[in-house]
């Protein structure tokens, strides 16, 4: 039997302060962070497998990546990814030799799949793709709206490592009839009356040979705040998807309709996914793809950079699965623009790196980028607005002073 410390341990994640730590009572904060949203000032803390993070919620944690981190690698380190749990029963011991995940429902073939069968009886498949929770960005939405109070933290681009769902569903035999395939883990409600969490996709997506039951994040084990010890990979979709601690996989012949596909996660059903504040939509759909998004990382809000000099600003673009083509920045606050110099390409679902100068005159100024993917799609140029907070991709604005 494996617990958190063992797994810290043995994967040498296991600073004294952390493996000091049970794994709901994190290390004290030793710092406070200020995001730039209304009261948005956080306790920093260390979690089991975690450096100091920003704490939203302690029970179950939720966990904001500070966005410094973005600045210091295209892969997101795994001590650094955000961390968020809908239910407050956690698993805090795990077997990984006894550890199965159940392919059942409408299959001719339905069985049980060990974690040593999913690492060595199949071809694995290795992606880099951005995990994203749905509600990143929300506590910068105006007028604000409920849920976790986000800044731009709750993201974070990694290599995956993984067995193709297809290969499983394959094995399994799918009947024809199936329309959906759920997915279950093994965190739960601590009251009877909670939703559990369950999530499903179209069958048709499921089997696109993308989508992966995963067990290595950046070369490791998964972090146990991550997942461990599989979780599922859905690239190109919000994390709602993204099941941790994946135990049960059950292929539907009518389409999952519990809380979390009915009620929860539920976007406007236009083209911008929005309405204006006040107003209710006329229909709703199940959140799906991101949209596109681009950010500067090397210089903050606030900043005071050198005048009349060759400054070097420094970011990444990411979208849903087509791909940045261009990323364009601007130091007049809109009014002109000029393209970046994208970094190297590491797939159409990682975060994409890129690169400008600026040399500003004195006084203040206003950074913005921009993207465009391989479709053509962009980013507005005013916030959009929706009663959950969700999807948020407005051009972000930085603040600098020259002097």
């Amino acid at each position: 039997m494996i617990n958190r410390r063992d797994l810290l341990r043995s994967s040498g994640w296991a600073a004294a302060s952390i493996g000091a730590a049970t794994f709901l009572r994190p290390a004290l904060a030793a710092d406070m962070a200020t995001l730039p949203i209304g009261n948005g000032e956080r306790p920093m803390m260390k979690y089991p497998g975690k450096r100091e993070l920003i704490v939203l919620t302690q029970r179950p944690p939720q966990l904001e990546t500070p966005f410094s981190v973005f600045d210091e690698n295209i892969i997101t380190p795994n001590d650094a990814f955000f961390v968020r749990y809908h239910l407050a029963g956690i698993p805090t011991e795990i077997d990984p030799a006894k550890y199965v995940v159940k392919i059942a429902g409408a299959v001719e073939k339905p069985f049980s799949l060990s974690l040593d069968q999913l690492k060595s009886d199949y071809e694995p498949l290795e992606l880099v793709a951005v995990n994203q929770c749905s509600g990143n960005s929300r506590g910068l939405f105006d007028p604000r709206v409920a849920g976790g109070q986000l800044a731009n933290g709750a993201m974070g681009n990694a290599r995956w490592k993984g067995v193709p769902l297809k290969a499983i569903l394959d094995k399994a035999a799918v009947k024809a009839t199936a329309v959906q395939v759920q997915f279950d883990g093994m965190d739960g409600p601590v009251d009877p009356a909670t939703p559990d969490f369950a999530k499903a996709l179209n069958i048709d997506h499921a089997r696109d040979g993308e989508v992966m039951i995963a067990y290595q994040m950046n070369g490791e084990d998964l972090p146990w705040l991550n997942g461990f010890p599989v979780r599922l990979i859905v690239p190109g979709y919000y994390g709602t998807y993204w099941v941790k601690h994946l135990q049960q996989v059950t292929i539907l012949e009518k389409p999952l309709e519990n809380f979390w596909m009915k009620t929860a996660y539920r976007i406007p059903n236009n083209a911008c996914a929005c309405i204006e504040p006040g107003t209710a939509p006329s229909s709703t759909t199940p959140i799906d793809r991101f949209d596109v998004r681009s950010f500067i990382t090397s210089v903050m809000d606030g900043h005071k950079l050198p005048a009349n000099k060759d400054v070097e600003l420094r970011g990444f673009a990411f979208d849903g699965g087509y791909g940045i083509t261009e990323v364009d920045i601007s130091s007049d606050g809109g009014k002109t623009w000029r393209e970046a110099t994208l970094g190297k390409d590491l797939g159409r679902y990682s975060f994409r790196g890129w690169t400008a100068k600026v040399k500003l005159a004195k006084g203040d100024h206003v950074l913005m980028v921009r993207a465009v993917n391989r479709i053509g799609q962009s980013q507005p140029a005013r916030p959009l607005w929706n009663p959950s907070g969700y999807m948020r991709n407005v051009v972000e604005q930085t603040h600098v002073t020259a002097a």
